[in-house]
């Protein structure tokens, strides 16, 4: 049976439709907007595995170029691995259905989502959240939704939900949120230094808009009504709960009281649970436990073996205890794992110039977070090309982010970008690219690049501030310099606590991680992953008070290593000189085939770009390339003018006297009687093809044709004696006759052509 449900939402019709599509997965949902469509599938195995400590979802989304009438480019012509764009999709969808799950449910599933149609105007990452919340909400599988997810912009005060690309375009913020029928779940975006009041009416603007998509799919699963498979509930980890507490809690509450490194609570931790499994092999016994026949014969047979084959579970128990001691310690005492107080900000360094090779370097220390960041600009050419469903675009700035396994003391394959990392750099690039110069001020392209050396907390928000650190060292006119700061939240009941710069364990024990970036006047970029639900819009204007005090603190130790961006440029650095040509003169400068320009290119060793409006843009490391490329491009569009003195070459040598190339692409004739001041008796006497010579131009007659003067700017040389010469030799020669002028001769004929000297 097919169903479909829809509302108007911003002027458009935005469907549901289930029923027709994919009827084999354990749900699927065509998500409709404008017309851009998205299937949504769910499926989930019926097999659990044991043992596992974490919850295998799969989320992919995929972007069909024929949904846009396009053929992919390349070799093979078809999709090949997710693109940037994709990955950072699935990302937006994947973080607020995953704690949507019961923690019970560990049966893998994945969740895809396939653009099939796009009509160029409504992007199709928000319409695969919803799609993927009501694909699960009619399945089978355990989900706590629904949930919903819109954008919003603004353009000229007025909020826009879901805009268009071109409304986007001119949109003073971009924000994407998701949530439930009453609660946010997720935040993130990007905007032009927004006030936090504004963010505040911006999510509560999408909330009324999620509450009711949300209500348009609990319409749709009231007529599927297709009945949840059971979670298998696991008795055991209830009952062997006390048992653990008794041996562990006081020994994990004495470590959470301790100030101590990332690694050494790691290696305390540890030997704790080494300690408690031991201490368990005789406390288990006679403890009533709810067992299959297996384990009742190795429970009986050997309490301790029976302890060691469920170390895995006696591992998640020991978290769950660690949970409760670290929220209670922050919540009744106020303290933090590393002592800081709750708006405590950890110990910051900044040094900049470290690489010496580099265009622009910074490290970024923050407690246990480190960043090593370089800035490198470039030319026109090197601008990233962007291929998908929108038409071909460029990018000018780009920030990359690597994440190695030993920045956590770790051992890891290191395989290539992953989602986190991409997701991550595209954090840190959106809070930094609208602080950005443009281009007709700065006209390079501009890559930063963020090493991670060590992390213990937000490494995103590190690399915010060692970018805009790196922009300044490298001479780049950032408008504003630009901080970042990670936010958590511990709330229990009406107990709340909101924390300043928090650690790696207090953003996974905790129940929020809230990512602000900005400058001193507003909000650059912002991610927020919300755990719970049930958080008040007054708790998140709390937290957003909280991380501009502490984003302040931040932006004033950057400011006492750099305020502005160096007055120069790296020596190392493209010089860009920037030139205009009339646009009838573009073809001049590029030659047939380009060999004019890759022959200025070869003799310089700079890179020139010509716009079509006749804008030039030259590179060069040197400014002796770079000065020789302008004086070759402006002596190509140059217009020869009489009287000026020009080095030219010469190309030909006739009895009457050579032919010079004064310029690019434009001859000359130098006159044997113009070639010295002494008679010339033969042109090779004085010069021959390839000499150098120095020339003034002294006529252009009617039919273009340029008169050439070697002796002109010869030392004795006079005009007037030579002007008056001249003149007495035109008035001395006889009358032209009327045959002359058709080309004949004298009247008997004969063809003889009078001398003209």
């Amino acid at each position: 049976m097919v169903i479909k449900k829809e509302i108007e939402l911003g002027g458009r019709t935005f469907s549901l439709e289930t029923g027709k599509y994919a009827k084999q997965a354990d749900g699927s949902v065509m998500v409709r907007y404008g017309d851009t469509m998205v299937l949504a599938t769910v499926v989930a195995s019926m097999d659990v595995k044991e043992g596992m400590d974490y919850f295998p979802l799969q989320v992919e989304y995929r972007e069909r170029t024929a949904a846009a009438g396009k053929i992919p480019g390349g070799f093979l012509k078809r999709e090949g691995r997710p693109s940037e764009k994709e990955i950072l999709s699935a990302r937006l969808i994947d973080r607020p259905i995953r704690p949507m799950f019961p923690e019970e449910f560990k049966s893998e599933t994945q969740v895809v989502l396939t653009v099939f149609s796009s009509d160029v105007e409504n992007d199709a990452d928000c319409l695969g959240a919803v799609g993927a919340s009501a694909a699960l909400m009619i399945s089978n599988i355990p989900f706590a939704g629904p949930v919903a997810e819109v954008r919003v912009g603004r353009v000229e005060g007025t909020l826009i939900i879901n805009p268009t690309f071109s409304e986007l375009a001119k949109s003073d913020l971009d924000v994407t949120v998701a949530g439930t029928i009453d609660s946010i779940a997720m935040v993130e975006g990007e905007g032009k230094e927004i006030l936090e009041q504004d963010l505040l009416d911006v999510l509560r603007f999408a909330q009324e808009n999620i509450k009711i998509i949300c209500q348009l799919q609990l319409e749709l699963v009231k007529e599927i009504n297709k009945p949840k498979r059971e979670i298998p509930v696991n008795l055991l980890k209830k009952e062997l709960f006390e048992p653990v507490s008794k041996v562990a809690r006081t020994k994990i509450s004495e470590v959470t009281h301790q100030i101590l490194k990332k690694e050494e609570r790691s290696k305390a931790n540890e030997e704790i649970l080494h300690a408690s499994m031991e201490a368990l092999k005789t406390e288990i016994v006679g403890v009533k436990l709810t067992l299959d026949d297996i384990d009742k014969a190795l429970y009986h047979e050997s309490p301790a073996a029976f302890i060691e084959s469920k170390e895995s579970l006696i591992g998640e128990i020991f978290q769950d205890i660690e949970y409760e001691e670290m929220r209670k310690m922050i919540l009744k005492e106020g303290k933090r794992l590393d002592g800081r107080g709750v708006k405590d900000i950890r110990n910051i360094t900044c040094e900049i110039g470290i690489l010496p090779r580099t265009h622009g370097s910074a490290l970024f220390t923050r407690g246990e977070t480190q960043s090593l960041t370089t800035a490198t600009l470039g030319t026109k050419t090197d601008e990233q090309i962007l291929d998908g469903l929108l038409p071909e675009s460029t990018k000018r700035f780009m920030l990359h982010y690597n994440f190695p396994p030993y920045s956590t003391g770790e051992v890891g394959r290191m395989t290539g970008t992953g989602r986190r990392e991409v997701g991550h750099g595209n954090l840190a690039e959106r809070s930094l690219k609208n602080l950005m110069p443009p281009e007709i001020e700065f006209p390079y392209t501009i890559r930063i690049v963020s090493d991670i050396l060590e992390s213990n907390g937000s490494s995103s928000m590190a690399t915010v501030c060692a970018g805009a650190l790196a922009l300044l060292d490298a001479g780049i006119p950032l408008k504003k310099s630009v901080a970042g700061i990670a936010m958590g939240l511990i709330k229990e009941g009406n107990d709340i606590a909101i924390l300043s710069d928090i650690l790696g364990n207090e953003d996974h024990l905790g129940d929020m991680d809230f990512k602000v970036a900005g400058t001193k006047d507003g909000i650059t970029g912002l991610q927020m992953d919300i755990k719970i639900q049930g958080i008040s819009f007054e708790v998140f204007e709390r937290a957003l008070l909280q991380a501009r005090e502490g984003r302040l603190h931040i932006l004033g130790i950057m400011d006492q290593t750099i305020q502005a961006p160096r007055a120069e440029l790296s020596q190392y650095a493209p010089r860009l000189t920037t030139m205009k040509i009339p646009i009838d003169m573009i073809g001049t400068v590029i030659g047939p085939g380009g060999k004019m320009i890759r022959q200025i290119v070869k003799d310089t060793g700079a890179e020139i770009n010509i716009e079509d409006d006749g804008t030039i843009v030259i590179a060069s490391v040197s400014s002796e390339g770079s000065n020789k490329a302008q004086a070759i491009i402006n002596s190509l569009v140059e217009a020869p003018e009489v009287g000026k003195t020009y080095k030219g070459k010469v190309t030909k040598i006739m009895d009457f006297g050579a032919f010079v190339e004064f310029l690019p692409g434009k001859e000359g004739l130098v006159h044997i009687s113009h070639l010295d001041i002494n008679r010339v008796n033969k042109v090779t006497d004085v010069v021959n093809v390839g000499d150098e010579i120095e020339v003034k131009l002294i006529k252009i007659d009617d039919e273009g044709r340029k008169n050439l003067s070697r002796k002109a700017l010869m030392p004795g040389y006079d005009a007037e004696a030579e002007a008056q010469k001249e003149k007495e030799r035109r008035d001395s020669r006889p009358p032209r006759r009327d045959g002359d002028r058709n080309g004949g001769g004298h009247r008997g004929g004969g063809g003889h052509r009078p001398h003209r000297g």
